[in-house]
């Protein structure tokens, strides 16, 4: 009955909302902890054990789009261990979502750079136009908005956490070549 599909498509609606509520308040809450990030608390990281442990979570999707992830030698910092899986498990996650035709290949590089390394994660992905290229660290800016789900403040976290973390967090892109993702951390002294 008329009456049956118009409840059904004002439920799905309020349901819709909450779930973009919650998403909202997710967010929200991961910035706030990135934002709140104690220098004191750093230890040693390994980069590649955290780098593996992103993989880890994301293994399912990784598989599903039949990607491939490859890194170089990934050197240990001060920081936090949770937050820096963070931010790769977001990086990544962004490759797989803003991905071509092709399968997805990221390759992580690390160089040392006087007293920071600055860290590369290149995709394959269809790049992103020059005009969009600061706006997607901003909050609720989200490439594609209607393709995928979230409230656009993945980005806006990694760059608060790399920030906390006394570095920065940029990309480079064209249509058509990929993206590659800069951030820089301190190297630790000892």
């Amino acid at each position: 009955t008329p009456g049956t599909a118009d409840f059904e498509s004002r439920f799905d609606f309020i349901v819709d909302g909450a779930r973009r509520i919650e998403s909202l308040a997710d967010g929200l809450s991961s910035y706030s902890l990135a934002l709140r990030i104690d220098p004191g608390s750093f230890q040693f990281t390994r980069l590649d054990a955290v780098l593996r442990t992103a993989q880890a979570k994301l293994a399912q999707e990784l598989r599903d789009h039949g990607a491939e992830v490859t890194s170089g030698e990934l050197p240990g910092v001060s920081g936090s261990p949770d937050r820096l899986v963070q931010v790769f498990e977001t990086l990544l996650r962004n490759a797989l979502q803003h991905r071509a035709q092709l399968s997805p290949r990221i390759h992580i590089t690390a160089e040392k750079q006087a007293e920071e390394w600055l860290f590369a994660l290149r995709d394959n992905g269809p790049g992103i136009d020059a005009a969009s290229l600061d706006s997607i660290f901003k909050p609720f800016e989200r490439l594609h908005a209607t393709k995928h789900g979230g409230v656009g403040m993945g980005l806006t976290i990694c760059r608060a956490i790399v920030e906390r973390h006394g570095g920065k967090l940029w990309v480079e892109s064209k249509i058509g070549t990929g993206s590659i993702f800069f951030f820089t951390l301190p190297a630790s002294r000892g």
